[in-house]
């Protein structure tokens, strides 16, 4: 099954899946409310209002698998996604990324390397995969940052790409 086709939850109960976001470059990121990393947030909404009009998107999986640091409602979630760091772009329905339940397209992403060819679980919160246009996944650990240069230059990449097709 290809990785755009992977059903997932809006965060409001819908149903999407990548493929909805046609051609645009697309960031999942698993995301908690209660983590030292929390204030990637500020980047990532960031990334969406620079970005977004040039086809992309982030797409936020809340998860509370590590230390508990997700632990809130859908509701609680939202809110607290709006009101603390103005987050705009869409929000997924809690997630697993790791574990025999994790969800089907963290099942997928985790097969993907990072930058030093490891591939398997998620590490923490705000591992970001960046889905390029044409299926390609790059993947980036917890600690590289939304605005990371490495970053900027897939998600360059990609929209180029999509430009160009």
């Amino acid at each position: 099954m290809d990785i755009r086709d992977i059903p997932i939850t809006t965060i409001d109960g819908g149903t999407a899946s990548l493929a909805d976001y046609g051609d645009q470059v697309v960031m999942v990121v698993n995301v908690a409310s209660r983590c030292g990393l929390t204030p990637q947030y500020e980047k990532l909404e960031a990334l969406q209002r620079e970005y977004g009009p040039r086809g992309f998107t982030v797409l936020g999986f809340p998860c509370n698998q590590f230390a508990g640091q997700e632990p809130g409602s859908a509701e609680d979630i939202k809110e607290f996604c709006s009101m603390t760091y103005g987050v705009s772009f869409p929000l997924m329905d809690k997630v697993r990324v790791n574990g025999r339940h994790r969800h089907p397209l963290y099942a997928e992403l985790t097969k993907v390397p990072d930058a030093a060819g490891k591939t398997g679980r998620v590490k923490w919160n705000f591992e970001k995969f960046v889905v390029l246009p044409d299926g390609e996944v790059v993947r980036f650990r917890p600690a590289v940052q939304p605005d990371d240069p490495a970053v900027i230059a897939v998600i360059e990449r990609g929209l180029a790409e999509a430009q160009a097709a």
